[in-house]
């Protein structure tokens, strides 16, 4: 039977599972917080970490960023001294090629002056060897003062006294003229000197009965230089080392106030020097270099 007074122990009863329940749950609800605050102190702590590391990165990033930078400025530097180099190497090589073409240059120079030399040494034994046997050849006109010969520095100089040589106011050697030329022809012609005859007189005007054919000493000088020169190529000399030069007055030995000076200045020099470089055997007949007017046509001073 139901008992009324019963019912409130009755609900009591059934109002017990609700409170356990509820305590159950409270106790679920407090375990859940605290799993949910450890793990956000984990995620905290990763997301700190993380921070540090993304820092970390910048940092990093920045510095390589800087180390890229020098670098970059580093290697357009190499570039630039690179360019420098080659430029540097290029010039170089030109001025190398330059030295090479001097060195050749200077080295065949060198070769030619040694060769000239050597010539040189051997036309000045020529020379020493004529002059001796010059000497030797004319010795007794050498003596009696008609001739004097002389050795240069580069030659062997003749002077010749017109009285050996020539008539008074005439161009046609005599025979002791002849026979000397013809001395000194055998000395030169074998050897390879150039030999010119210069004409010298004194400023004695020529004689009116020469005036005809040589209307001044310049053309008595030249027209007897000339006579030399043809003999000597008569004789063998060969005519490209040959030349005539007339002085006339203008170059004397002595004082023209005087008989014995006068006499002095009336010659023919005869100079025995090495031929110039320049000439050769093409170079045409010997020539007649004069300070005076070309005389008459029927006396021309070239041989």
């Amino acid at each position: 039977m139901w008992d009324a007074s019963m019912k409130p122990y009755s609900t009591r009863c059934l109002r017990r599972p609700e409170s356990v329940f509820l305590a159950l749950a409270l106790l679920v609800v407090v375990s859940a917080g605290c799993v949910t605050r450890g793990t956000h102190q984990q995620v905290v702590d990763e997301r700190d970490r993380l921070a540090e590391d993304k820092l970390g990165l910048e940092d990093r990033v920045d510095r390589l960023s800087a180390s890229n930078e020098s670098l970059g400025a580093e290697r357009v530097r190499l570039i630039e001294e690179m360019e420098d180099l080659f430029q540097a190497r290029a010039t170089l090589e030109r001025d190398i090629h330059k030295l090479e073409r001097t060195e050749a240059i200077l080295s065949e120079a060198l070769r030619e002056r040694e060769a000239a030399l050597a010539s040189t040494s051997e036309e000045l034994r020529n020379l020493r060897g004529t002059y001796q046997g010059l000497v030797d050849d004319l010795q007794s006109e050498v003596a009696a003062g008609q001739i004097e010969i002389e050795q240069l520095r580069d030659g062997v100089r003749l002077n010749l006294t017109q009285d050996v040589l020539f008539a008074s106011g005439s161009a046609e050697l005599n025979a002791a003229g002849v026979a000397v030329v013809r001395k000194v022809a055998s000395r030169v012609k074998s050897v390879p000197h150039g030999v010119e005859v210069r004409g010298h007189t004194d400023p004695i005007p020529i004689r009116r009965r020469a005036e005809a054919r040589y209307p001044s000493n310049w053309e008595l000088a030249a027209a007897r230089a000339s006579q030399v020169v043809r003999l000597l190529q008569q004789d063998g000399v060969e005519p490209q080392r040959l030349s005539a030069v007339s002085f006339g007055p203008y170059r004397p030995l002595a004082s023209n106030e005087t008989p014995e000076g006068r006499a002095k200045n009336r010659r023919i020099e005869i100079r025995i020097e090495p031929l110039p470089r320049v000439r050769s055997a093409e170079a045409g007949p010997p020539s007649v270099a004069s300070d005076a007017p070309s005389p008459p046509a029927d006396q021309s001073p070239a041989p």
